[in-house]
C-alpha cells in the first residue's frame, strides 16, 4: 500500500502534464509553463517528504527524538527548495506569477485529496 506522501507525489507527477497542457490550450504557451513550474515546485516539496518518510521507515531504530529532528528537518528543505524555486521560476525564468502560483496551488491541492481519501479509508 502507498503512503499518503507517495500517493500525493504520484498524483501532482501525473497533473504536470495535464495541467500544462490545459495551460496551452487556454492560456498560451507562457502561461503553460508556468503552470507547469508551479506544479514541478509542489512536487519537488512532495519527493522530499517522500524521500525523508522512505528514509525513516529504513531505520526503526531511531527514537522520537531523531524522528523530531528529522521531522523538522524535512520541514526546513521543503520550504527552502520551494522559496529557491519560486526564487528562480519568477526571477531567472521570468515566468508570470499568476499561473505558476495556480500551478503551485492546485498541486497542493493533492495533498488535501490525499488526506480525505486516507481518512475515509479508516
Amino acid at each position: 500500500m502507498l503512503t499518503a506522501p507517495t500517493r500525493v507525489a504520484l498524483v501532482q507527477a501525473g497533473m504536470a502534464p495535464i495541467i500544462a497542457m490545459s495551460g496551452l490550450v487556454f492560456a498560451g504557451r507562457a502561461a503553460a509553463a508556468a503552470l507547469f513550474y508551479g506544479v514541478a515546485v509542489a512536487l519537488v516539496a512532495s519527493v522530499l517528504m517522500v524521500w525523508r518518510e522512505r528514509t525513516a521507515i529504513r531505520h526503526p531504530e531511531w527514537d522520537g527524538r531523531k524522528l523530531f529532528g528529522v521531522f523538522v528537518l524535512t520541514g526546513l528543505e521543503r520550504l527552502a527548495a520551494v522559496v529557491l524555486m519560486l526564487g528562480i521560476g519568477f526571477g531567472v525564468l521570468k515566468l508570470s506569477p499568476l499561473p505558476l502560483l495556480v500551478g503551485l496551488v492546485l498541486a497542493q491541492m493533492a495533498w488535501l485529496a490525499a488526506a480525505l481519501s486516507y481518512k475515509n479509508k479508516k
